[in-house]
């Protein structure tokens, strides 16, 4: 089976100060059992990129519970009260993106693109400091590309060569995310024989997937 690991071998990977694309939707689709490995093993000084920071003791919440987020690029924080009241303190950094602007930075740095034109955020504090240009009369702010040394995604199903599915909103970023990440980590609900999951079902090919989660047991 392509890449299997146990989640405490998976968090053996990542070091210190690593980025990481943390697939989830208010923790919905999120790798919860490679978090928990993380968080016990105490790795530092991390930088997640992802759609928010989920709430405490969800998803992405624990490490910001355990103190091991430095930075966080996101599209909000809102649901999560530990999450503001650690960037107030100046305990970590927080890039607040626009979502659909943070969706297509992370694709753009999947697929090599040089960076993306939008509108969003002209005029106000997303625009500070970044480039801008005009093309056929109109203003474009231009976004740079996002990738990560990491890429942690939760998915319903994969299979023994790597292929994945996911269940709802645990689609909208982690298909994306298997992209940008070098190394990518998914941790499947279940692991099936290839052929089990429908071509058509098939969000992130195998060949996108370095390692599998396998049950800790």
């Amino acid at each position: 089976m392509k890449g299997a690991l146990k989640p405490e071998a998976a968090a053996e990977l990542i070091g210190e100060g690593a980025s990481l694309l943390v697939g989830g939707f208010m923790a919905v689709g999120s790798p919860e059992r490679l978090i928990d490995a993380i968080v016990a093993r105490g790795t530092k000084n991390l930088t997640i990129i992802a759609n928010d920071t989920a709430m405490p003791g969800r998803g992405i919440g624990k490490l910001i519970s355990a103190g091991l987020v430095r930075h966080v690029i996101a599209s909000h924080i809102g649901l999560n009260p530990e999450t503001q009241a650690k960037m107030i303190a100046g305990e970590l950094t927080c890039e607040l993106v626009p979502q659909g602007t943070l969706v297509e930075r992370i694709r753009a740095g999947g697929v090599g693109l040089g960076g993306v034109l939008t509108p969003t955020g002209l005029g106000t504090e997303v625009e500070q400091g970044k480039p801008t240009i005009e093309l056929d009369g109109k203003r474009w702010l231009i976004e740079t590309p996002i990738t990560a040394d990491f890429a942690l995604l939760g998915a319903w199903q994969a299979d023994y060569v790597g292929n994945l599915s996911y269940m709802l909103t645990a689609q909208n970023f982690n298909p994306i995310m298997a992209l940008a990440g070098r190394t990518v980590i998914a941790e499947p609900e279940s692991i099936v024989p290839v052929g089990v999951i429908a071509p058509d079902a098939v969000r992130t090919p195998g060949v996108l997937v370095d390692h599998l989660l396998i049950r800790a047991s």
